[in-house]
Protein backbone atom coordinates (compact mmCIF):
# COMPACT_ATOMS: atom_id res chain seq x y z
CA UNK A 1 0.00 0.00 0.00
CA UNK A 2 1.32 3.56 -0.87
CA UNK A 3 2.26 5.37 1.95
CA UNK A 4 0.04 8.03 0.11
CA UNK A 5 -2.87 6.16 0.84
CA UNK A 6 -5.45 8.19 3.71
CA UNK A 7 -5.02 5.14 5.90
CA UNK A 8 -1.13 5.98 6.27
CA UNK A 9 -0.86 9.48 6.24
CA UNK A 10 0.27 11.54 9.03
CA UNK A 11 -1.96 13.74 11.24
CA UNK A 12 -2.39 16.99 9.65
CA UNK A 13 -0.35 19.89 10.88
CA UNK A 14 -2.35 22.30 13.13
CA UNK A 15 -0.18 24.20 13.89
CA UNK A 16 -0.05 26.50 11.01
CA UNK A 17 -1.06 30.65 12.43
CA UNK A 18 -5.14 31.68 11.80
CA UNK A 19 -5.91 33.40 8.39
CA UNK A 20 -7.72 36.11 10.30
CA UNK A 21 -5.48 39.17 12.19
CA UNK A 22 -4.65 38.01 15.68
CA UNK A 23 -6.01 41.00 17.22
CA UNK A 24 -8.89 39.77 15.58
CA UNK A 25 -9.48 36.73 17.63
CA UNK A 26 -11.09 36.18 20.64
CA UNK A 27 -9.06 36.41 23.80
CA UNK A 28 -10.42 33.45 26.22
CA UNK A 29 -11.42 34.84 30.00
CA UNK A 30 -8.11 34.39 32.05
CA UNK A 31 -9.94 31.62 34.00
CA UNK A 32 -9.72 29.48 30.96
CA UNK A 33 -6.13 30.15 30.33
CA UNK A 34 -5.23 29.31 33.79
CA UNK A 35 -7.05 26.01 33.35
CA UNK A 36 -5.54 25.32 30.26
CA UNK A 37 -2.06 26.10 31.30
CA UNK A 38 -2.68 23.64 34.76
CA UNK A 39 -4.76 20.87 33.87
CA UNK A 40 -4.29 18.02 31.06
CA UNK A 41 -4.88 19.14 27.54
CA UNK A 42 -7.92 17.23 26.59
CA UNK A 43 -7.56 18.52 23.05
CA UNK A 44 -6.27 15.38 21.98
CA UNK A 45 -9.48 13.62 23.19
CA UNK A 46 -11.82 16.57 22.11
CA UNK A 47 -9.93 16.82 18.49
CA UNK A 48 -8.86 13.19 17.52
CA UNK A 49 -11.89 10.28 17.53
CA UNK A 50 -9.61 7.40 17.15
CA UNK A 51 -7.15 8.76 19.61
CA UNK A 52 -9.96 9.28 21.52
CA UNK A 53 -11.41 5.56 21.13
CA UNK A 54 -8.02 4.14 21.75
CA UNK A 55 -7.60 6.08 25.10
CA UNK A 56 -11.50 5.22 26.31
CA UNK A 57 -10.36 1.43 25.42
CA UNK A 58 -6.95 1.91 26.92
CA UNK A 59 -8.45 2.99 29.85
CA UNK A 60 -11.14 0.37 30.59
CA UNK A 61 -8.79 -2.31 29.90
CA UNK A 62 -6.06 -1.25 31.87
CA UNK A 63 -8.57 -1.19 34.49
CA UNK A 64 -9.66 -4.76 34.15
CA UNK A 65 -6.13 -5.66 33.57
CA UNK A 66 -5.24 -4.65 37.13
CA UNK A 67 -8.38 -6.00 38.92
CA UNK A 68 -7.15 -10.03 37.24
CA UNK A 69 -3.76 -8.87 38.40
CA UNK A 70 -5.02 -8.89 41.88
CA UNK A 71 -6.93 -11.79 41.63
CA UNK A 72 -4.39 -14.04 40.05
CA UNK A 73 -2.22 -13.03 43.32
CA UNK A 74 -5.67 -13.55 45.87
CA UNK A 75 -6.23 -17.25 43.99
CA UNK A 76 -2.74 -18.40 44.11
CA UNK A 77 -2.17 -17.57 48.10
CA UNK A 78 -5.63 -18.84 48.92
CA UNK A 79 -4.58 -22.33 47.06
CA UNK A 80 -0.68 -22.77 48.17
CA UNK A 81 -0.83 -20.55 51.47
CA UNK A 82 2.86 -19.36 50.24
CA UNK A 83 4.04 -16.10 49.19
CA UNK A 84 6.79 -17.64 47.32
CA UNK A 85 4.57 -19.14 45.38
CA UNK A 86 2.98 -15.87 45.02
CA UNK A 87 5.87 -14.71 43.72
CA UNK A 88 6.48 -16.40 41.01
CA UNK A 89 3.36 -14.46 39.71
CA UNK A 90 5.83 -12.09 38.82
CA UNK A 91 8.55 -14.12 37.76
CA UNK A 92 6.23 -15.75 35.21
CA UNK A 93 5.25 -12.64 33.49
CA UNK A 94 8.83 -10.67 33.67
CA UNK A 95 10.26 -13.70 30.85
CA UNK A 96 7.20 -13.29 28.31
CA UNK A 97 7.28 -9.63 29.00
CA UNK A 98 11.13 -9.41 27.81
CA UNK A 99 11.06 -11.62 25.27
CA UNK A 100 7.55 -11.22 23.54
CA UNK A 101 8.09 -7.18 24.16
CA UNK A 102 11.50 -6.88 21.95
CA UNK A 103 10.10 -8.88 19.26
CA UNK A 104 6.61 -7.45 19.81
CA UNK A 105 8.50 -4.17 18.57
CA UNK A 106 10.08 -6.12 15.55
CA UNK A 107 6.46 -7.16 14.15
CA UNK A 108 5.00 -4.36 14.72
CA UNK A 109 7.23 -2.35 12.32
CA UNK A 110 6.49 -4.93 9.84
CA UNK A 111 3.09 -5.63 9.91
CA UNK A 112 -0.49 -3.30 10.17
CA UNK A 113 -0.08 -2.33 13.75
CA UNK A 114 -4.08 -1.74 13.98
CA UNK A 115 -4.03 -5.88 12.95
CA UNK A 116 -1.63 -6.76 15.64
CA UNK A 117 -3.08 -4.67 18.30
CA UNK A 118 -6.27 -6.60 17.67
CA UNK A 119 -4.97 -9.82 17.84
CA UNK A 120 -2.89 -8.95 21.28
CA UNK A 121 -6.44 -7.99 22.81
CA UNK A 122 -8.46 -10.38 21.37
CA UNK A 123 -5.96 -12.99 23.32
CA UNK A 124 -5.83 -11.11 26.53
CA UNK A 125 -9.81 -10.98 26.61
CA UNK A 126 -9.54 -14.90 25.96
CA UNK A 127 -6.99 -15.60 28.91
CA UNK A 128 -9.15 -13.28 30.70
CA UNK A 129 -12.62 -15.59 29.89
CA UNK A 130 -10.33 -18.78 30.60
CA UNK A 131 -9.17 -17.70 34.44
CA UNK A 132 -12.79 -17.04 35.50
CA UNK A 133 -14.03 -20.79 33.60
CA UNK A 134 -11.29 -22.36 35.87
CA UNK A 135 -12.17 -19.93 38.82
CA UNK A 136 -16.45 -21.00 38.48
CA UNK A 137 -15.25 -24.83 37.79
CA UNK A 138 -13.32 -24.81 40.76
CA UNK A 139 -10.48 -26.41 39.17
CA UNK A 140 -7.69 -25.44 41.89
CA UNK A 141 -4.78 -25.71 39.37
CA UNK A 142 -1.94 -23.13 40.26
CA UNK A 143 -0.07 -24.66 37.56
CA UNK A 144 -3.12 -22.89 35.11
CA UNK A 145 -2.83 -19.90 36.67
CA UNK A 146 0.88 -19.53 35.87
CA UNK A 147 0.18 -20.72 31.98
CA UNK A 148 -2.48 -17.80 32.27
CA UNK A 149 -0.12 -15.10 33.44
CA UNK A 150 2.39 -15.61 31.09
CA UNK A 151 0.05 -15.67 28.18
CA UNK A 152 -1.29 -12.43 29.22
CA UNK A 153 2.36 -10.56 29.57
CA UNK A 154 2.81 -12.06 26.16
CA UNK A 155 0.06 -10.87 24.43
CA UNK A 156 0.64 -7.65 26.13
CA UNK A 157 3.98 -6.93 25.23
CA UNK A 158 2.90 -7.95 21.76
CA UNK A 159 0.44 -5.86 21.23
CA UNK A 160 1.93 -2.89 23.69
CA UNK A 161 4.93 -1.34 20.60
CA UNK A 162 2.43 -0.89 17.90
CA UNK A 163 -0.19 0.89 20.03
CA UNK A 164 2.25 2.97 21.28
CA UNK A 165 3.59 3.33 18.16
CA UNK A 166 0.45 3.93 16.62
CA UNK A 167 0.13 7.52 18.75
CA UNK A 168 2.33 9.72 16.35
CA UNK A 169 -0.40 8.08 13.60
CA UNK A 170 -3.57 9.55 15.65
CA UNK A 171 -2.75 13.27 16.66
CA UNK A 172 0.08 15.63 15.30
CA UNK A 173 3.55 16.21 16.43
CA UNK A 174 2.57 19.49 18.74
CA UNK A 175 -0.03 17.32 20.52
CA UNK A 176 2.30 14.56 22.01
CA UNK A 177 3.52 16.27 24.85
CA UNK A 178 -0.91 15.97 25.84
CA UNK A 179 -1.62 12.79 24.05
CA UNK A 180 1.35 11.38 26.17
CA UNK A 181 0.25 13.01 29.72
CA UNK A 182 -3.26 11.33 28.74
CA UNK A 183 -1.80 8.11 27.99
CA UNK A 184 -0.15 8.43 31.92
CA UNK A 185 -3.95 9.22 33.31
CA UNK A 186 -4.91 6.03 31.54
CA UNK A 187 -1.89 3.90 32.74
CA UNK A 188 -2.11 5.44 36.35
CA UNK A 189 -6.30 5.19 36.35
CA UNK A 190 -5.85 1.47 35.87
CA UNK A 191 -3.33 1.02 38.66
CA UNK A 192 -5.19 3.01 41.21
CA UNK A 193 -9.02 1.99 40.66
CA UNK A 194 -8.20 -1.59 39.30
CA UNK A 195 -6.82 -3.01 42.60
CA UNK A 196 -9.94 -1.09 44.88
CA UNK A 197 -12.13 -2.43 42.22
CA UNK A 198 -10.69 -5.60 42.33
CA UNK A 199 -10.61 -6.47 46.02
CA UNK A 200 -14.18 -5.13 46.83
CA UNK A 201 -15.27 -7.60 43.69
CA UNK A 202 -13.44 -10.16 45.09
CA UNK A 203 -14.30 -9.50 48.25
CA UNK A 204 -18.39 -9.83 47.55
CA UNK A 205 -18.31 -12.12 44.90
CA UNK A 206 -15.09 -14.01 44.71
CA UNK A 207 -12.13 -14.19 41.95
CA UNK A 208 -14.33 -15.34 39.07
CA UNK A 209 -16.01 -11.89 39.33
CA UNK A 210 -12.90 -9.95 39.07
CA UNK A 211 -12.63 -12.02 35.55
CA UNK A 212 -15.47 -11.94 34.18
CA UNK A 213 -15.41 -8.11 34.36
CA UNK A 214 -11.91 -7.63 32.85
CA UNK A 215 -13.41 -10.38 29.88
CA UNK A 216 -16.04 -7.65 29.58
CA UNK A 217 -13.79 -4.66 29.40
CA UNK A 218 -11.42 -5.64 26.35
CA UNK A 219 -14.58 -4.46 24.32
CA UNK A 220 -13.79 -0.97 24.54
CA UNK A 221 -10.22 -1.70 23.58
CA UNK A 222 -11.18 -4.03 20.67
CA UNK A 223 -13.87 -2.16 19.12
CA UNK A 224 -11.37 1.30 19.17
CA UNK A 225 -8.81 -1.06 16.98
CA UNK A 226 -11.63 -2.24 14.87
CA UNK A 227 -12.18 0.96 13.81
CA UNK A 228 -8.80 2.32 13.21
CA UNK A 229 -7.63 2.82 9.85
CA UNK A 230 -4.92 0.40 8.42
CA UNK A 231 -1.73 1.09 10.46
CA UNK A 232 1.18 -0.01 8.20
CA UNK A 233 4.83 1.19 8.81
CA UNK A 234 5.78 4.17 6.84
CA UNK A 235 9.12 4.07 4.82
CA UNK A 236 10.71 0.51 3.46
CA UNK A 237 9.01 -2.62 5.32
CA UNK A 238 10.80 -5.08 3.04
CA UNK A 239 12.33 -7.99 4.58
CA UNK A 240 12.04 -8.46 8.41
CA UNK A 241 12.57 -6.33 10.83
CA UNK A 242 15.23 -7.04 13.46
CA UNK A 243 15.28 -6.72 16.77
CA UNK A 244 19.07 -6.07 16.11
CA UNK A 245 18.65 -3.89 13.88
CA UNK A 246 16.53 -1.71 16.70
CA UNK A 247 19.23 -1.78 18.90
CA UNK A 248 22.26 -0.85 16.90
CA UNK A 249 19.67 2.05 16.01
CA UNK A 250 19.87 3.46 19.72
CA UNK A 251 23.29 2.71 20.13
CA UNK A 252 24.01 5.03 17.09
CA UNK A 253 21.32 7.62 18.77
CA UNK A 254 22.63 9.26 21.38
CA UNK A 255 19.88 11.53 22.89
CA UNK A 256 17.18 8.37 22.34
CA UNK A 257 20.36 6.20 24.33
CA UNK A 258 20.47 9.11 27.02
CA UNK A 259 16.40 9.01 27.58
CA UNK A 260 16.82 5.18 28.03
CA UNK A 261 19.32 5.06 30.50
CA UNK A 262 18.18 8.28 32.13
CA UNK A 263 14.99 5.79 32.77
CA UNK A 264 17.12 2.77 34.46
CA UNK A 265 18.81 5.20 36.48
CA UNK A 266 15.97 6.35 38.39
CA UNK A 267 14.49 2.02 38.73
CA UNK A 268 17.63 0.77 39.18
CA UNK A 269 18.87 3.20 41.81
CA UNK A 270 15.77 4.95 43.36
CA UNK A 271 13.06 2.50 43.21
CA UNK A 272 13.08 0.78 46.89
CA UNK A 273 9.35 -0.92 46.36
CA UNK A 274 10.95 -4.46 47.85
CA UNK A 275 11.77 -2.41 51.10
CA UNK A 276 7.95 -1.15 51.79
CA UNK A 277 7.31 -4.47 54.08
CA UNK A 278 10.30 -4.15 55.83
CA UNK A 279 9.99 -0.03 56.15
CA UNK A 280 6.14 -0.10 57.39
CA UNK A 281 7.16 -1.97 60.55
CA UNK A 282 10.59 -0.12 61.37
CA UNK A 283 9.63 3.15 60.30
CA UNK A 284 6.16 3.40 60.91
CA UNK A 285 5.35 0.36 62.87
CA UNK A 286 2.53 -0.06 60.82
CA UNK A 287 0.68 -3.52 59.09
CA UNK A 288 -0.27 -4.99 55.24
CA UNK A 289 -2.65 -1.74 55.06
CA UNK A 290 0.83 0.29 55.44
CA UNK A 291 2.42 -1.66 52.83
CA UNK A 292 -0.58 -0.86 50.50
CA UNK A 293 -0.46 2.83 51.02
CA UNK A 294 3.36 2.67 50.44
CA UNK A 295 3.01 0.46 47.00
CA UNK A 296 0.00 3.16 46.42
CA UNK A 297 1.54 6.68 46.75
CA UNK A 298 3.75 6.90 43.88
CA UNK A 299 0.76 5.72 41.43
CA UNK A 300 -1.48 8.68 43.41
CA UNK A 301 1.59 11.54 42.47
CA UNK A 302 1.65 10.17 38.83
CA UNK A 303 -1.94 10.39 38.46
CA UNK A 304 -1.96 14.18 39.81
CA UNK A 305 1.36 15.24 37.93
CA UNK A 306 -0.62 13.53 34.86
CA UNK A 307 -3.74 15.34 35.67
CA UNK A 308 -2.04 18.78 36.26
CA UNK A 309 0.07 18.07 32.74
CA UNK A 310 -1.36 21.14 31.28
CA UNK A 311 2.44 23.04 31.00
CA UNK A 312 3.90 19.96 29.25
CA UNK A 313 3.20 21.19 25.18
CA UNK A 314 5.35 24.32 26.28
CA UNK A 315 8.28 22.99 27.14
CA UNK A 316 10.95 22.46 23.98
CA UNK A 317 14.02 21.70 26.22
CA UNK A 318 12.46 18.20 26.78
CA UNK A 319 15.70 16.60 27.64
CA UNK A 320 16.59 19.05 30.26
CA UNK A 321 13.05 18.16 31.93
CA UNK A 322 14.09 14.81 31.38
CA UNK A 323 17.18 15.46 33.80
CA UNK A 324 15.81 17.88 36.24
CA UNK A 325 12.57 15.53 36.21
CA UNK A 326 14.99 12.52 37.52
CA UNK A 327 16.92 14.33 40.34
CA UNK A 328 13.49 15.76 41.76
CA UNK A 329 12.70 11.29 41.78
CA UNK A 330 15.73 10.48 43.29
CA UNK A 331 15.79 13.56 46.25
CA UNK A 332 12.26 12.72 46.93
CA UNK A 333 13.16 8.75 47.24
CA UNK A 334 15.80 10.17 49.52
CA UNK A 335 14.05 12.36 51.76
CA UNK A 336 11.73 9.40 52.44
CA UNK A 337 14.27 7.22 53.56
CA UNK A 338 14.96 10.45 56.25
CA UNK A 339 11.66 10.43 57.67
CA UNK A 340 9.77 8.86 59.84
CA UNK A 341 6.40 10.08 59.85
CA UNK A 342 4.11 8.27 57.80
CA UNK A 343 1.98 10.89 56.11
CA UNK A 344 5.32 12.96 55.19
CA UNK A 345 6.52 9.52 53.88
CA UNK A 346 3.99 9.04 51.76
CA UNK A 347 4.16 12.73 50.15
CA UNK A 348 7.55 12.08 49.18
CA UNK A 349 6.83 8.92 47.33
CA UNK A 350 3.86 10.55 45.60
CA UNK A 351 6.56 13.92 44.74
CA UNK A 352 8.61 10.99 43.16
CA UNK A 353 5.74 9.33 41.49
CA UNK A 354 4.77 12.55 40.18
CA UNK A 355 8.44 13.86 39.12
CA UNK A 356 8.43 10.18 37.24
CA UNK A 357 5.42 11.11 35.25
CA UNK A 358 7.25 14.13 34.17
CA UNK A 359 10.15 12.10 32.81
CA UNK A 360 8.06 9.31 31.25
CA UNK A 361 6.21 11.82 29.32
CA UNK A 362 9.12 13.82 27.74
CA UNK A 363 10.91 10.78 27.15
CA UNK A 364 7.95 8.98 25.46
CA UNK A 365 7.66 12.15 22.87
CA UNK A 366 11.28 12.58 22.20
CA UNK A 367 10.80 8.65 20.99
CA UNK A 368 7.80 9.50 19.42
CA UNK A 369 8.93 12.23 17.44
CA UNK A 370 12.96 11.97 16.95
CA UNK A 371 12.62 8.18 15.60
CA UNK A 372 11.20 7.51 12.68
CA UNK A 373 8.05 5.61 11.79
CA UNK A 374 9.42 1.94 10.47
CA UNK A 375 11.40 1.92 13.91
CA UNK A 376 8.94 3.46 16.37
CA UNK A 377 7.52 -0.37 17.13
CA UNK A 378 11.18 -1.61 18.20
CA UNK A 379 12.34 1.00 20.20
CA UNK A 380 8.71 0.48 21.84
CA UNK A 381 9.64 -2.78 22.55
CA UNK A 382 12.64 -1.93 24.40
CA UNK A 383 11.01 0.24 26.34
CA UNK A 384 8.84 -2.07 27.50
CA UNK A 385 11.65 -4.03 28.35
CA UNK A 386 13.43 -1.13 30.74
CA UNK A 387 9.94 -0.61 32.05
CA UNK A 388 9.39 -4.21 33.11
CA UNK A 389 12.93 -5.08 33.96
CA UNK A 390 14.29 -1.49 35.61
CA UNK A 391 11.99 -1.73 39.23
CA UNK A 392 13.17 -5.43 39.23
CA UNK A 393 16.58 -4.80 38.91
CA UNK A 394 16.13 -2.38 41.17
CA UNK A 395 14.03 -4.36 43.97
CA UNK A 396 17.64 -6.58 43.64
CA UNK A 397 19.64 -3.70 44.28
CA UNK A 398 17.31 -2.16 47.14
CA UNK A 399 17.27 -5.62 48.96
CA UNK A 400 20.92 -6.42 48.78
CA UNK A 401 22.10 -2.76 49.92
CA UNK A 402 19.47 -2.77 52.96
CA UNK A 403 20.82 -6.61 53.69
CA UNK A 404 24.14 -5.03 53.97
CA UNK A 405 23.58 -2.21 55.88
CA UNK A 406 19.98 -1.48 56.58
CA UNK A 407 17.10 -0.17 55.14
CA UNK A 408 17.26 3.57 55.96
CA UNK A 409 20.94 3.33 54.40
CA UNK A 410 19.64 1.51 51.04
CA UNK A 411 16.73 4.09 50.50
CA UNK A 412 18.67 6.92 50.98
CA UNK A 413 21.82 6.36 49.18
CA UNK A 414 19.51 4.77 46.46
CA UNK A 415 18.07 7.93 46.03
CA UNK A 416 21.23 10.40 45.96
CA UNK A 417 23.24 7.66 43.68
CA UNK A 418 19.96 7.83 41.48
CA UNK A 419 20.64 11.65 41.08
CA UNK A 420 24.48 11.35 40.44
CA UNK A 421 24.11 8.66 37.95
CA UNK A 422 21.69 11.47 36.11
CA UNK A 423 24.37 13.84 36.16
CA UNK A 424 26.97 11.80 35.19
CA UNK A 425 24.50 11.06 31.78
CA UNK A 426 23.90 14.68 31.50
CA UNK A 427 27.88 15.65 32.10
CA UNK A 428 28.80 12.84 29.15
CA UNK A 429 26.06 13.79 26.93
CA UNK A 430 25.60 17.53 27.47
CA UNK A 431 23.51 17.83 24.06
CA UNK A 432 20.63 16.31 25.80
CA UNK A 433 20.31 18.71 27.82
CA UNK A 434 20.16 21.00 24.49
CA UNK A 435 17.49 18.17 22.58
CA UNK A 436 14.88 21.41 21.45
CA UNK A 437 11.43 19.40 19.93
CA UNK A 438 11.15 21.82 17.65
CA UNK A 439 14.45 20.32 15.91
CA UNK A 440 14.07 16.86 17.02
CA UNK A 441 17.27 15.11 16.32
CA UNK A 442 17.62 11.46 17.71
Amino acid sequence: MSTNHPANRLPADETQPPTAPADALPTPPRYRRIARSTFADLSPLRDHADYRRVWFGQSVSSIGQQMTAVAVSVEVYDLTGSTFATGLVGLFSLLPLIAFGLYGGAIADTVDRRRLGLIGAAGLAVVSAVLAAQALAGLGLVAVLYVAVALQAGFFALASPARSAMIPRLVPAHRLPAANALNTVSMNLGLTVGPMLGGVLIGAYGVQAAYLVDTVAFAATLYAMWRLPAMLPLGDRKGRASVLDGLRFLREQPNLRTSFLADLAAMIFGMPRALFPALAVTFYGGDARTVGLLAAAPAVGALAGALFSGWVSRVHRQGLAVVVAVIAWGLAIAAFGLLRNLWLGLLMLAVAGCADTVSMIFRNTMMQVAAPDEMRGRLQGVFIVIVAGGPRLGDFESGAVASLTSPTVSVVSGGLACVVAILLLAARRPAFLRYDARHPTP
